[in-house]
């Protein structure tokens, strides 16, 4: 199972940045991807979560400013960032909800004041 996250970059606050998640090698339609975050120093934690219903779930932090989708057809899960804040600087990842998946290298995140 490959997990290829892609789509970072540096960005001004109030920026906007698309991550995208490329999955290879097990099931993706029937199966809830979430993606999730590691800010400098701090643990990784979840962001947001897209169901094989296309039901999405968020962290508080985040809601209305991100958008997460997939596209089933490209094995492809997306996170649409907006209204950036510093805050938001971190690694960004994906993975499957259950069972998780070996972690890819992520795309760093970088908002500048």
């Amino acid at each position: 199972v490959q997990l290829v996250e892609s789509g970072g970059g540096l960005v001004q606050s109030g920026g906007s940045l698309r991550l995208s998640c490329a999955v290879s090698g097990r099931s993706f339609v029937n199966n809830s991807v979430d993606w999730f975050r590691a800010p400098p120093g701090k643990q990784r934690e979840w962001v947001a979560q897209v169901s094989k219903t296309d039901t999405t779930f968020y962290t508080t932090s985040v809601k209305d400013r991100f958008t997460i989708s997939r596209d089933n057809t490209k094995n492809m899960v997306y996170l649409q960032m907006d209204s950036l804040k510093p805050e938001d600087t971190a690694v960004y990842f994906c993975n499957f909800a259950i069972p998780q998946e070996k972690w890819g290298q992520g795309t760093q995140v970088t908002v500048s004041l």
